[in-house]
């Protein structure tokens, strides 16, 4: 496992867990508005050892009760498998943040019973998710199985969308309701600039009023749609 950051204690990544927070390092995506663009390359610079950070857990797993693995992309970790069990041998509940683009290895830790939760990135309608992404020659295939696989109800699971001004209309939204319909939760999450940001002064976010239309599109198709990163 290459770990590039840690957030010791959260109460967002992991819905109703108190949880630490895991950065893995490298990305088969390059999403523009990504807001860890120094995580994505082989060259990220590691944080802590897998030993280091699990003897912090092993300290603080009366406090917590979860992680959140997240990225970068963590199924391109040759060693998440082990990772994860020595994880969940310190009685904690494991939440996967993926892309979806590794489907095989998504179906394989929840065949295994590794995971209690999996949050996947719905980057935008299928017209134009190559842009949204950053790489083209993009295998939709993938990540249609990947939804599918999630849609199946095998593991508690959220879809969710970082909506963009400059990437997203409201053609994606039209696009992304019936294709991931029957979905228990999904979230609009308004983008936000910051010094982390791929391509950096390009984009921003869109006002609570165009968000709250974008959800609408979605909300015939799926059991509840909720906004995140908006001042209510």
């Amino acid at each position: 496992m290459k770990i590039c950051g840690l957030q010791k204690t959260t109460l967002l990544d992991f819905p109703g867990r108190v949880a630490a927070t895991i950065f893995t390092g490298g990305c088969n995506f390059r999403c523009p508005f990504c807001h860890n663009s120094g995580l994505l390359g082989s060259d990220a610079e590691e944080y802590e050892t897998q030993e280091d950070i699990l003897a912090f857990l092993e300290k603080r797993k009366r406090v917590l009760e979860g992680v959140c693995i997240t990225g970068g992309e963590p199924t391109l970790q040759p060693d998440l498998e082990e990772f994860i069990r020595k994880v969940r041998s310190l009685g904690l509940a494991v939440k996967l943040d993926t892309n979806g683009y590794m489907p095989g290895i998504l179906k394989d830790l929840c065949a295994k019973e590794l995971l209690d939760c999996v949050a996947m990135d719905i980057k935008a309608g299928r017209n134009h998710y190559e842009e949204a992404a950053g790489v083209s020659g993009l295998s939709m295939e993938r990540i249609d199985e990947s939804i599918e696989f999630l849609l199946s109800g095998s593991v508690p699971y959220e879809f969710r969308t970082t909506v963009v001004r400059g990437l997203h209309t409201s053609d994606d939204f039209r696009q992304i309701g019936p294709w991931i319909k029957g979905c228990p939760e999904y979230y609009l999450q308004c983008f936000t600039e910051s010094g982390e940001v791929l391509v950096p002064g390009v984009y921003s976010d869109f006002t609570k009023d165009e968000m709250t239309a974008f959800a609408d599109l979605v909300r015939p198709y799926v059991g509840q749609v909720s906004l995140r990163g908006i001042d209510y």
